[in-house]
């Protein structure tokens, strides 16, 4: 009489099962009752039962429960002391655990057995259930019978919490298909007649059919070299790939399934090794005259001694590490990783396709987008790429395979300076410079493109809209140099303000439509404080400043007599006020003003003949020689400005950028 806890055993419970774990248990054990008598032959019959509540969508009944009979050997004494003994070695031959029945427990709660066996000369019938306390068998009765053959026919029933969501007979009957397709295909053993059948309904599905009918749905693929061998701290283990066809999967995904013991234990989508087998794959025929298309998907079976030897006691993972490790021995994703080099040897042509596919979209990415990374591009490997990638997936992998190169330059630059051999000195620091440089010039590249963008939005900023009407100063001016910002709060890469003049790429202070000192000053569009410059021969320090003001385009009425918004006048009061010392920035930085401090300011506008005339009449500038600018000197204050048309800026910031655009073609 066993006497063991039965709940916790269950309980504890936890690696990989699912709710079809309990009913492929039964059916491999009525397969191997069968062959204890029969070597070939006998039948297995898989009966539905529901809970007769039809779910009005579906018009099905969900599943709570199965039966699995078969024509086998029965439960002798032999067989039932081995279902009364935890850990069973009975079956340890054919990879038994002595522990599968208790997974039925965890997701259904009754376990009914009923049985015909062989006593001596004559048949006998025994019947029990399978407790849930200390006793593994309960309620069991021994009786003569009637029948004339041996079997069993075991019920599990009353579906736990978990739902089991598939419904229709068809669709059960492919996943117990996929998950006992080793048995269908093994050479040394012929598998059984499975059938599946409804409780109350007598259309069964033979499921080996699916292997042998003239438009079978699962078709094995032919494999150049089945077998992998794959050493990892001095062990060496072969392993047995099988692939197959599935048409009209039940799955979308192709997978690589780990079998022990004819079991499948594992399985993992292809596409986590090659993602070229995201999507399903398509067989398209003649028949008739009629195209006819069926769509597919692949499954690779790996069989080895290693799997069988490692597999847990639920038989729902593996007793070995997942992932690789140097210190370990041969790891789940190592075997995974070679079957997936397996299958796409069987499936060659169409993974060819989807790779030149995949090229394709990554080139026309980099020709049309991103030119700079040209070069790099061609020594990147883009195997895990998506199938399909999008712009941001390349440019994400791209950038990897930036950082990796110049961590690996860096490396190589540490190792030349820690170096003291002068013969290999040379040569390294020519391989290192290359590669530096090649880096730099993707860069180039990627900053000359992003200008040409810039211009092109400036460009159209200065058009009128479906309206007619001009953008407002605020537009244009966020394109050069975001406003209410100062470059305490912007990294240079954040402003354009080389549109305007290429040494303001790095003045020392940018302040952008803020007060310089607070609330309390007047602020200008733009005012900049360059780097301090020590001139040879006197060494006298100077800081220029440059002020710039910005007027919509085509606005004009800054130049009426009664106007309070005179942009000349702004600028030049603009001077006087740092002369006077009133200005330091936002963060209390003092302002270096000198006797010899030289400022530049910019007047940015259109300049229509009203504009014109009141510079040249009234404010006495002089015409720049293209017509589009003006300019003056200013030598009490020491201030040099010129008021700068909207077409002379973009004009003169597209000539500057000119040359570099021919060179990258855009």
């Amino acid at each position: 009489m066993s006497s063991i806890n039965i709940k916790r055993a269950v309980e504890n419970i936890r690696s990989g099962t699912t709710v079809y774990t309990p009913v492929i248990e039964l059916i491999v054990n009525a397969i191997q009752a069968i062959r204890v008598t029969k070597p070939v032959g006998g039948q297995v019959t898989v009966t539905i039962l529901r809970d007769g509540q039809v779910d009005l969508i579906e018009r099905t009944a969900s599943v709570n429960g199965f039966s699995v009979e078969d024509d086998g050997v029965g439960f002798d004494q032999d067989h039932r002391d081995s279902f009364d003994t935890l850990y069973s070695g009975m079956k340890a031959g054919q990879g038994g655990k002595g522990f599968g029945r208790f997974t039925c427990l965890k997701y259904f709660e009754r376990f009914d057995v009923e049985s015909v066996f062989r006593d001596r000369d004559r048949l006998r019938a025994r019947s029990f259930e399978m407790g849930m306390r200390t006793d593994i068998i309960i309620n069991e009765r021994v009786c003569d019978t009637e029948s004339t053959s041996t079997g069993s026919k075991i019920t599990i029933s009353g579906l736990k919490s978990v739902k089991f969501s598939d419904k229709s007979l068809d669709v059960i009957a492919r996943v117990l298909v996929e998950r006992l397709l080793p048995y269908f295909i093994d050479p040394k053993a012929e598998c059984p007649r499975i059938v599946i059948v409804e409780e109350n309904d007598g259309v069964p599905i033979v499921l080996n059919d699916y292997l042998t009918q003239e438009n079978r749905q699962i078709v094995e693929l032919e494999v150049g070299e089945p077998e992998i061998v794959i050493a990892a701290n001095d062990e060496t283990e072969t392993f047995s790939v099988r692939v197959f066809k599935f048409y009209a999967p039940r799955m979308n995904k192709s997978k690589i399934a780990l079998v022990a013991h004819r079991r499948e234990v594992t399985d993992v989508a292809i596409q986590t090794h090659i993602p070229e087998f995201a999507d399903e794959f398509y067989d398209s025929s003649e028949s008739n005259g009629a195209r006819r298309d069926r769509n597919y998907v692949i499954k690779a079976y790996v069989f080895g001694d290693y799997l069988d030897r490692n597999v847990s006691l639920e038989r729902g993972a593996f007793n070995f590490q997942r992932e690789t490790d140097i210190f370990y021995g041969i790891s789940q994703t190592q075997i995974e990783a070679r079957a997936a080099e397996v299958a796409r040897e069987a499936m060659g042509p169409e993974i060819l396709i989807r790779k030149e596919r995949k090229a394709a979209r990554i080139e026309d990415y980099i020709a049309t987008q991103a030119p700079w990374h040209r070069a790099l591009s061609r020594e990147t490997d883009f195997a895990s790429l998506p199938m399909k990638p999008t712009p941001q997936d390349i440019e994400l992998h791209l950038q990897t395979a930036k950082f990796a190169r110049e961590m690996e330059t860096r490396a190589q630059v540490q190792q030349i300076l820690s170096c003291d051999d002068p013969n290999t000195l040379h040569q390294q620091v020519a391989d290192v410079v290359a590669s530096i440089s090649q880096t730099s010039k993707n860069d180039l590249i990627h900053y000359v493109s992003m200008r040409k963008c810039v211009l092109d939005l400036f460009g159209k900023a200065l058009e009128t809209d479906d309206d007619g009407k001009y953008q407002s100063e605020g537009d244009v001016h966020d394109i050069i140099m975001p406003r209410r910002r100062d470059s305490d709060a912007l990294d240079y890469e954040q402003h354009n303000l080389w549109i305007l003049d290429e040494r303001l790429n790095f003045a020392d202070y940018v302040a952008s439509d803020i007060p310089i000192d607070g609330a309390r000053t007047d602020r200008s569009d733009i005012s900049i404080f360059n780097r301090r410059i020590a001139f040879r021969g006197d060494n006298v320090p100077s800081n220029p400043i440059t002020i710039f003001e910005f007027k919509k385009p085509q606005r004009h009425d800054f130049a009426n007599p009664s106007s309070d918004d005179d942009p000349v006048q702004q600028i030049i009061r603009y001077v006087n006020q740092f002369r006077d010392g009133k200005f330091r920035t936002p963060k209390g930085r003092d302002i270096l003003v000198s006797d010899n401090t030289t400022f530049y300011g910019y007047v940015v506008c259109d300049l229509p003949r009203k504009v014109s005339d009141w510079l040249h009449r009234e404010k006495q500038f002089t015409v720049m020689p293209d017509g589009l600018g003006y300019f003056q000197w200013f030598p009490n204050i020491r201030l040099y400005m010129e008021v700068l048309s909207w077409t002379k800026v973009l004009a003169d910031a597209e000539m500057r950028n000119k040359v570099f655009f021919h060179k990258l073609g855009i």
